[in-house]
């Protein structure tokens, strides 16, 4: 990986230490700002994508057109190490992130292109070492983008491409001789830790190599750390940018790695577990993910290895896990028996989902008032009949009407003469949005031969004959 161009981009740098508490320390930060509003102005810092607000104060008039708003922060305590956020209330962006490193008494200016230049910083050295490495970034930000701008141009795409590389390698020797002077101050040390991990040229597989190192050099029993958005942004890029694609057993693997390696640090455990939980549990954009959320609760909450979940949070939990298991990939789908189109009340003559000689089933959960699910049904049908035309018929369709209307599904069935085994209404021998973890339409389930659940997200009808190749392929691997 390079690490260079990664620079090139500003990082967020609002990060914030914990130190302990003491108090009796006078403070005075000024933020002399010549194009802001007046207004209620704040001090915060990020915990994941929110700003928490520590500190507030009126703005003042500025004493020339150099400074035309002025906060002045001042009190008696000692605040705690860190980076911060300024901030006006009602404002979208932030004014500017700046650091409380050592000293608590200082003014930083801001020009009226709202950056901050070292030499508009007065009693702060912390200050001027973090927004010294700003200063660089957004230089090379600039520089890049007329370089871009060059390479379009094949009578200067040449000196670009050499100049890009001049670039490149003077934010390397930048970057090393700032780090190595600067480490004493907690920007650059975070800047350090926070970046991805170099991928040597002869290792083979890279991606491998990437997220396995992904942590390297990040002390995730830094407390402080859980007050950052960098460790917000750096484990939303892992877990939906790294492991996006990986399957799920991919991703327990490396989620039970990292929280393992907290040994127990209950603090940063529920930091990772709140963050990821939520965007697996009943997942509906990729496959395999509920089963993410159902393993993470099974070896971590109910195995008493999260303190702070409350029986009624356990209890939920351990319900919730035993209904989403029943329609995990690998599951034997359970068998729903439901009435056609004739709506008939006797359940001798409702028909089965499992029961057909086809050697696979989709179920297919719709609703005739859902636009999505009108598209893919005609695009279903398209597939269902060409297959049927060729005599290649190797699923069914069991197409489940969600809908209460009976009435209206009917109707639309008969007008667009849908081919499939119809089923809908009332009269069914389970809930089958339990069975199937169905909470909305379209939902595609695929059973195999032995009725095992094999997809439960929807496929495009493009991807269902390639899906069922390569599950093929793969079964021939296993005997």
């Amino acid at each position: 990986m390079k690490k260079t161009l990664s620079l090139l981009v500003l990082s967020s740098y609002f990060l914030v230490l914990l130190a302990p508490a003491a108090r009796g320390q006078k403070y005075e930060m000024r933020f002399e700002m010549p194009k802001h509003q007046p207004g209620m102005y704040y001090i915060g810092y990020h915990y994941r994508d929110e700003l928490v607000p520590l500190d507030s104060v009126q703005s003042v008039p500025g004493n020339s057109s150099s400074a035309e708003v002025v906060a002045i922060f001042k009190g008696n305590r000692k605040w705690e190490t860190g980076i911060y956020v300024l901030y006006r209330q009602g404002d979208k962006k932030p004014v500017t992130d700046f650091t409380i490193d050592g000293s608590q008494r200082f003014t930083i200016h801001l020009s009226p292109s709202d950056d901050v230049i070292t030499d508009m910083i007065k009693g702060s050295e912390a200050n001027k070492a973090m927004f010294l490495y700003k200063d660089k970034l957004r230089e090379a930000n600039n520089r890049s983008r007329e370089i871009e701008k060059m390479k379009k141009d094949p009578a200067t795409k040449a000196q670009a491409e050499k100049d890009m590389e001049a670039l490149r390698a003077e934010m390397e020797s930048f970057e090393e001789n700032y780090l190595a002077q600067n480490r004493k101050y907690l920007c650059a040390r975070l800047t350090e830790m926070m970046r991805h991990p170099e991928v040597p040229d002869e290792v083979e597989d890279k991606p491998l190599y990437f997220r396995s190192h992904y942590w390297d050099g990040v002390d995730l029993k830094d407390h402080s750390l859980v007050r950052t958005p960098d460790l917000f942004n750096k484990m939303n890029y892992y877990f939906f940018g790294v492991l996006y694609h990986a399957d799920a057993d991919t991703i327990m693997r490396y989620t039970d790695r990292l929280l393992e390696s907290m040994n127990g640090d209950t603090l940063m455990m529920r930091y990772v577990l709140d963050f990821i939980m939520p965007r697996y549990y009943r997942s509906t954009k990729n496959v395999g993910w509920d089963a993410v959320w159902c393993h993470l609760v099974r070896t971590w909450y109910l195995s008493g290895r999260c303190p702070w979940a409350t029986r009624g949070d356990l209890v939920y939990k351990q319900k919730e896990v035993a209904k989403l298991e029943q329609s995990l990939i690998g599951a034997v789908g359970q068998e729903l028996w439901m009435a056609d189109t004739n709506q008939s009340s006797n359940p001798d003559e409702w028909i089965s989902s499992h029961r057909f000689p086809q050697k696979y089933v989709i179920l297919w959960f719709w609703d005739p008032d859902c636009h999505h699910c009108q598209e893919q049904t005609a695009t279903l049908k398209t597939l269902y009949d060409s297959l049927s035309a060729a005599g290649n018929k190797i699923f069914e369709v069991y197409a489940v009407g969600y809908e209460a209307d009976v009435a209206k599904w009917k109707k639309y069935v008969r007008d667009h003469h849908l081919p499939f085994v119809n089923v809908g209404g009332s009269n069914v021998n389970i809930d089958y949005q339990v069975a199937y973890n169905v909470h909305g339409a379209p939902t595609m389930i695929i059973l195999d031969e032995h009725r095992r659940i094999i997809m439960n997200k929807v496929l495009p009808t493009n991807q269902i004959l390639p899906f069922l190749k390569r599950h093929e392929e793969k079964q021939k691997g296993k005997n």
